[in-house]
């Protein structure tokens, strides 16, 4: 039978102190083990009206330009809204850490911008990045998991840096599914020995998806203008469709790897997490640019700018493919790609339906394969060259601190996949190869390359997925269908952008295609945003039930 990668993939992904469990807001909150029964939101747990709520960058831009905000009253907005909403009602628990800088980072872009000029969009706009981005500051890089508790970066990643460069303020870091959901084949995503469980702030009890859940659900409810995950297969497409966001998975090297904490290198990507698709086109053009770091970039043909592509009637004349093996799991989901289906047509585009990809299914084992090798090497690689103070310096070392620590790194579930990935032999093993070699072929030449071929395509959609299931920390995750890996697999970019509501839960559609493919899918995906204007702002219940 063949092994559900996006199970364990994420589809399945304040000031330093010395504890080994580091909340950010100074004791550590027990882990959700049951959500309440009722419905609707608990008294109290509904936070206040805010003034930036679903504010975008150009908005806040303009503000900062009429003198109304500056970059430091944005940061203490949002550090207000983090307070309300992480630490008391309805606490979703999606900040790890606080950046204790961040005001003073704040206060020298308000004197820059007095003094010269922004220097560009994101100029004082406050983000959130997910804790496997290092940042050389006072924050930590964990991956949510108490063996890194004390690891403070020696350098930015080149996303971060890239970051600082364009006048962003980072203003915290979010939590993820632990080792962005790479030990156990039944974890339950959104859950890190560090940070606890993340919950769906559409639905208390729901799941955010991971691995970047903590980006999702904080982006979602308005707790930063902007924020990055990262992706192996669906860790940013999931929790962005899970919270009604637009998410941004780019070809492979469009965006350095280094500084992020590996899964696996033929896959893993960073990527932007935002309430609109024109914020996620800003975004991913400052994350973009060679890096002497990850030699992959220097060959990149990536933009900018990718704003330049925003044209609402960016569909008309496109031909796009119905992928309908990625139909079918959900009733209320299919309801909402039919509808989008539609609003496609009279936007102008031709719609070729089905359009599959006749090697969909057939990669998955040698996908897991080629992950556990990559893992293995990849993680070793990243966790050697760590500062001395951090005792785990190999797959080998977590395991054993797992073991050491069971109650609590393991209270609800295992790490078979780090004792698998520990079995596999070096990256010149044939295993590998041959495995990486039908990797490529079936999920490029074969599948989406093929299909796009096969019926002169510009683009393919289908379901992200479809509304989350319950958080269960007994059984792990429950997907039950969508679509992100043949686009994980071959390295292609992959848009999802939110496609309606199902049971007060968003549901996101797919648009994805083939290598460099960024701006013709963000062309194509802001003609539908701007069509349906789908996203919904949560309402932060308690739960969600077929009768609501």
């Amino acid at each position: 039978m063949p092994f559900d990668r996006r199970a364990f993939l994420g589809y399945a992904g304040l000031a330093a102190a010395t504890s080994l469990a580091r909340p950010i807001f100074g004791q550590q909150r027990p882990v959700p083990e049951a959500m309440p029964p009722d419905h609707g939101p608990a008294p109290g747990a509904l936070p206040a009206p805010f003034e930036l709520e679903e504010m975008t960058v150009g908005e806040m831009q303009e503000g900062m330009r009429s003198g109304r905000y500056t970059a430091r009253s944005l940061t203490e907005a949002y550090l207000g809204r983090i307070e309300a909403i992480d630490k008391r009602g309805p606490a979703i628990n999606s900040m790890i850490e606080l950046n204790p800088d961040a005001l003073a980072i704040a206060d020298a872009l308000d004197a820059e911008r007095k003094q010269k000029a922004p220097r560009g969009p994101l100029h004082g706009i406050p983000i959130v990045i997910k804790d496997n981005i290092e940042t050389a500051d006072r924050m930590h890089t964990t991956a949510g998991s108490l063996a890194l508790a004390d690891s403070i970066a020696q350098r930015d990643a080149f996303v971060a840096q890239r970051l600082r460069e364009s006048g962003a303020v980072i203003i915290g870091k979010t939590n993820l599914s632990e080792w962005a959901n790479f030990r156990s084949t039944h974890s339950t995503s959104g859950w890190s020995a560090r940070g606890g469980q993340t919950r769906n702030p559409y639905s208390l009890d729901r799941n955010p998806c991971g691995s970047s859940s903590g980006t999702g659900a904080a982006i979602a409810a308005n707790l930063a203008a902007i924020g990055i995950g990262t992706e192996t297969d669906g860790s940013v497409v999931c929790p962005a469709s899970a919270s009604g966001l637009v998410g941004i998975k780019p070809t492979l090297g469009l965006i350095s790897r280094a500084g992020i904490i590996p899964i696996a290198h033929s896959q893993d990507t960073a990527g932007p997490m935002c309430r609109s698709v024109t914020d996620a086109a800003i975004l991913l053009g400052a994350l973009t640019g060679a890096d002497e770091r990850d030699p992959i970039t220097k060959t990149a043909k990536g933009e900018k700018d990718y704003t330049k592509f925003l044209d609402p009637n960016g569909l008309r004349g496109a031909r796009i493919g119905v992928a309908r093996k990625y139909f079918g799991f959900n009733d209320a989901t299919d309801r909402l790609m039919k509808e989008s289906i539609e609003a496609i047509k009279h936007l102008g585009a031709a719609v070729v339906d089905p359009a599959d990809m006749a090697t969909t299914g057939k990669y998955d084992e040698s996908e897991l394969d080629v992950l556990l090798f990559e893992f293995k090497a990849d993680l070793n690689k990243y966790l050697s060259a760590l500062p001395s103070n951090i005792k785990s310096r190999s797959l080998a070392d977590l395991i054993r601190f797992n073991e050491e620590n069971r109650d609590r790194e393991m209270p609800y579930f295992g790490q078979e996949l780090f004792e698998r990935a520990q079995k596999k032999g070096p990256l010149t093993s044939e295993a590998y190869k041959k495995a990486l070699a039908k990797n490529h072929r079936m999920s490029r030449a074969e599948g989406i390359d093929a299909v796009i071929a096969k019926h002169k395509l510009d683009a393919i959609i289908a379901p992200t997925g479809g509304p989350v299931w319950p958080t269960d920390l007994i059984n792990g995750d429950h997907f039950t269908g969508g679509y992100s890996t043949a686009s994980a697999v071959a390295g292609y970019p992959h848009i999802t952008v939110p496609a309606g509501m199902a049971f007060g839960l968003p549901v996101g559609m797919s648009f994805f295609g083939g290598a460099w493919s960024e701006a013709a899918l963000i062309k194509f995906a802001y003609a539908f945003e701007q069509e349906t204007k789908a996203r919904q702002k949560p309402a932060f219940r308690q739960s969600v039930t077929p009768q609501t």
